[in-house]
């Protein structure tokens, strides 16, 4: 079970893949690189298109918000849309090519630290057996 200091280094390390750095110096230079990354966004030759996301649930709708907004990004829906669905202006190669792939690899490891926590304090606190429940004919 990863403690949280080290979820949080994980989420530093893919963050960095996706900026382009593979050692402790280059990883500093990340906030530039944000920086970089915006002024790129804001000048890449696409035309933003409105892209909806249809998220499951409030926590991975929370963390694309937050990672929208990173990038400088607006997030938003529209009056009567469901709470769980994210609207982004952006150009579709950024979308697809930078914002999608860097989402996916967060919420992998935040799901999987999340369900780690979970079985653990259910194990610890609840009932040991925290398996799913057996299924029964009929």
């Amino acid at each position: 079970m990863a403690t949280e200091q080290e979820l949080r280094e994980k989420l530093r390390k893919i963050y960095s893949l996706f900026e382009g750095a593979a050692t402790e110096g280059e990883r500093h230079a990340a906030g530039a690189a944000i920086d970089r990354l915006k002024q790129a966004l804001a000048s890449m030759p696409e035309r933003p298109v409105e892209t909806l996301f249809t998220l499951t649930d409030q926590w991975q709708r929370r963390l694309f918000v937050a990672l929208c907004r990173r990038y400088g990004l607006q997030p938003y829906r529209y009056k009567r849309q469901r709470y769980t669905t994210v609207v982004v202006r952006a150009p579709r190669g950024f979308v697809d090519g930078t914002l999608w792939p860097e989402y996916q690899e967060l919420q992998a490891a935040l799901d999987e630290y999340l369900n780690a926590a979970t079985e653990r304090i259910i194990r610890e606190e609840v009932f040991g057996d925290a398996g799913e429940a057996g299924e029964r004919v009929g």
